[in-house]
């Protein structure tokens, strides 16, 4: 059996420093820190973190007067950002500085005029905290039929975002269904996407051209591993989404002579080992690296935290 790893896979640079940032206040506060929702879309990062003293909260109302409080990669809505000022809790943001890109693009098009639509997933945290930032009404479309459903006016002044856990592939029916539809729209050039989807999704593709199985390593609720899974689905190859090798029925892929194996952008490298010890008790195996980019984006831990020492990643390793 041949498996043929994807690169890059796994932990990009936004999830790296989410993870730290939260390591880094228990360093520097001590446990308990609290952290509102998940800070990345993945149970065993949450559950190591949880062990090291982090604890997670979906409303500000279950954090302690005082505590040291840290938001997600996700973003939040401003009003969130209120309630924690008027509740006088100390704050840390881990929003992903591509997140905040776009909340600032979104901002800058209301000053300008223009009405903002957000193409993503109704319900994403991401989405939601998008929407709760821009100061004025945001039309969410989620696919190119959506388009066809907003009730503006064919000459409005628009322009649009995206979700960053969307490909410029993702979006482009969309984005060319706005333009159809709407004389006076505007949006972000595609070297604003989020770099470490598009990545990610352009190796699953490769992937597709030479396997029989594809694997995503990745939690369930993630949307970017979500997608991936279905990039391979619809290269029709067999595609399946594992949590980790437990969540592996290795029935699937017992009679596959090539396996593509790859994880999300929030997924640890460990995982991806796991489920490749798992692979090996079906018999002798042959690691192969895909050809890819090797990122080295890395990006700034608010200043705060630049004097605390990072706690030793057991288990989450992003190497």
């Amino acid at each position: 059996m041949k498996v043929i790893l994807a690169r890059p896979r796994g932990f990009c640079a936004g999830v790296v420093r989410a993870i730290e940032i939260v390591e880094r206040a228990l360093a520097k506060h001590g446990a308990p820190v609290y952290v509102r929702h998940e800070i990345v879309h993945n149970g065993h990062v949450v559950e190591s973190l949880k062990a090291k003293g982090a604890r997670f909260v979906e409303n500000l109302s279950e954090v302690p007067p005082g505590s040291q409080t840290i938001f997600s990669a996700h973003g939040v809505p401003r009003r969130v950002e209120e309630e924690a000022a008027n509740l006088g809790l100390p704050v840390i943001d881990a929003t992903c500085p591509l997140v905040a890109k776009v909340h600032a693009q979104g901002e800058h098009y209301v000053a300008d005029g223009r009405t903002v639509i957000l193409i993503g997933h109704a319900g994403h945290p991401e989405v939601t905290g998008t929407m709760g930032r821009i100061p004025g009404p945001v039309y969410l479309v989620q696919s190119a039929a959506d388009v066809g459903k907003l009730t503006l006016a064919s000459g409005t002044p628009l322009a649009y975002v995206t979700q960053t856990t969307l490909s410029v592939d993702d979006t482009k029916s969309v984005i060319a269904a706005l333009k159809r539809r709407f004389s006076d729209i505007v949006g972000p050039e595609t070297k604003d996407i989020c770099y470490a989807t598009q990545n990610r999704q352009t190796a699953v593709r490769q992937l597709s051209k030479l396997v029989d199985v594809i694997l995503v390593v990745g939690a369930k609720n993630s949307s970017n591993s979500n997608r991936l899974r279905e990039i391979g689905a619809e290269a029709s190859v067999p595609s399946y989404l594992v949590a980790d090798r437990n969540d592996l029925d290795l029935d699937l892929v017992r009679e596959a002579g090539t396996i593509g194996l790859t994880a999300g952008a929030s997924a640890p490298e460990i995982l991806v080992h796991e489920v490749i010890e798992a692979l090996r008790t079906l018999g002798p195996l042959e690691l192969i690296m895909l050809p890819g980019i090797e990122e080295d984006i890395e990006f700034r831990l608010p200043s705060e935290l630049l004097d605390s020492p990072s706690i030793q990643r057991s288990g989450v390793a992003a190497s």
